[in-house]
């Protein structure tokens, strides 16, 4: 069976936060949203503490494009708890986990076509000893990737970002920049968004580290010594890539209109433009894996986990892209339809 025809694996995330909320919501949104099928992995009673809906228990991915349009197709992972929503525990933690490596597992060996992950607590993983700073890195790892070969990029409707330092303390970040690691990040940047997105020859724009982009060395040295050395590199590689632009004037609708994805420093320097501009729709995507992976780009929200208020647009946006990317790889030497509405 060709990938694209296989449905997608759906890990839900922390039992108690507001994944089975929003995947229960996705399925009810299924036709109007023109949405490919799909399976949820993890506890049955996390869905029904939330939603009276039809489940259907599978044990094998092939079986939910059968029953997809008549119930939500579920994977099994924990049984016989009493889940409360809002109130995460340890229990908990442990199925969220076991769902992610069960569901990178069934899309690894080619039983679904792509991964779309849940929102989990990290500080609940890391109360069970998950050692991994977010689930981009366990897959990473899970796959056999090292962690400077996979990017996180976060994608709206107008705005790519890369985060080129991920969950780091900002204190960290000028020591952890350099050269390498920034020509790393954009190779697999611009590889991936020919072959996630057909964007074959892909506009990289760099943003500076420091204010006005170290102002030529009197706010700051990096651009100087890493950015700028990085993108004449890039350059000469082949990549579009430009910069080091001032990060404040990057984000306006004009400047946006000028790249396909902004390459940014450290972790707020990325998300703080795409969720301003994209809270109920950002979608976080891996890139560089052998694998699609995707995630609505927000968390757990366990203040508002079990009363209906969960919005279902990231993990929407997160299905329909992994569906597309999907796509994309099968026919990657064709035009594929992921150009940016400005």
């Amino acid at each position: 069976m060709p990938c694209t025809d296989l449905p997608l694996a759906i890990s839900l995330g922390d039992p108690a936060g507001v994944g089975p909320e929003i995947v229960t919501k996705a399925w009810v949104a299924r036709t109007t949203q023109r949405l490919p099928a799909f399976f949820a992995v993890g506890d049955i009673g996390s869905i029904e503490a939330v939603w009276r809906g039809p489940l259907a228990r599978i044990t094998d991915p092939a079986d939910a494009a059968g029953v997809f349009g008549d119930a939500l197709p579920i994977i099994q992972v924990a049984d016989g708890r009493d889940i409360r929503p809002g109130h995460p525990d340890m229990e908990g933690a442990r199925c969220a986990l076991d769902s992610l490596e069960m569901a990178v597992g069934l899309t690894r060996s080619g039983a679904a076509s792509a991964l779309v992950t849940g929102p989990v607590s990290k500080s609940q993983l890391q109360a069970i000893g998950f050692s991994h700073p977010g689930q981009t890195e366990f897959i990473a790892e899970r796959c056999g990737m090292a962690k400077d070969n996979v990017v996180m990029m976060l994608a709206g409707p107008t705005l790519r970002v890369v985060p080129i330092t991920t969950h780091v303390p900002l204190s960290m970040v000028a020591d952890l920049l350099s050269v390498d690691l920034l020509l790393a990040k954009a190779r697999v940047t611009a590889r991936s968004l020919a072959r996630n997105f057909g964007i074959e020859n892909p506009r990289l724009a760099f943003a500076g580290f420091n204010p006005h982009a170290g102002e030529q060395g009197m706010l700051g040295h990096e651009e100087e010594r890493i950015i700028a050395p990085a993108i004449a590199q890039l350059r000469e590689e082949g990549i579009d890539a430009t910069g080091p632009f001032a990060a404040d004037a990057m984000f306006h609708p004009r400047a946006r209109a000028q790249y396909d994805v902004a390459m940014c420093l450290y972790h707020d320097q990325a998300l703080i433009p795409l969720k301003t501009l994209h809270f109920d729709d950002g979608v976080n995507t891996t890139l560089g894996l052998p694998i699609v992976r995707t995630s609505p780009d927000h968390g757990t929200a366990f203040d508002i986990a079990g009363r209906g208020l969960a919005e279902p647009g990231a993990m929407i946006a997160a299905i329909r892209m992994a569906a597309s990317a999907t796509d994309c790889r099968a026919r990657h030497n064709q035009p594929c339809p992921a150009p940016l509405t400005q």
